[in-house]
């Protein structure tokens, strides 16, 4: 049986062209906390949330994204996207979405004349959307915690 790896992630990025992605990441930050009565652990409270992560991209995939920038007129006009990281194995199936991913260009060039590997440029994002992550189809947060706000 074939099991789900690292490797075995497809990364798809908003609309743009099939590109390779060398390697992502996506973390959640809860903001759940513990509740307290007298400095005594009581339940807990809703916190703020938060996602980021980053992707690392070759020459070739900066190449389509620059081409985004080139359309939109600057790197920070590219508008928010929405990736998707999807694996399959024989029985095993995961896909995770992150919804309005504001890029951000980190490590532009790393210089190192006796290195043998490609050229990574690092790209982190951070989730803007309230449909924030979903999860094989699950969204994480509370649907009560977003009922009330109007997405733009």
């Amino acid at each position: 049986m074939k099991r789900i790896s690292s490797s075995a992630f497809n990364v798809s990025i908003g609309d743009f062209a099939k590109m390779r992605v060398e390697k992502a990441t996506l973390k959640i930050d809860d903001g759940r906390k513990v509740a307290k009565d007298g400095g005594v652990p009581n339940g807990f409270v809703d916190g703020e949330v938060s996602a980021d992560g980053e992707l690392e991209l070759d020459a070739t995939a900066m190449g389509i994204l620059a081409e985004e920038a080139g359309n939109q007129g600057s790197w920070q006009d590219i508008e928010p996207v929405d990736i998707v990281f999807y694996a399959k194995g024989t029985t095993e199936e995961e896909k995770v979405e992150a919804f309005g991913c504001l890029l951000n260009l980190t490590d532009i060039v790393e210089y190192d004349p006796g290195s043998d590997k490609k050229s990574i440029t690092k790209v982190s994002f951070e989730v803007t959307s309230p449909d924030f992550v979903r999860i094989n189809e699950i969204p994480y947060l509370s649907p009560e915690r977003t009922e009330n706000i109007v997405a733009e």
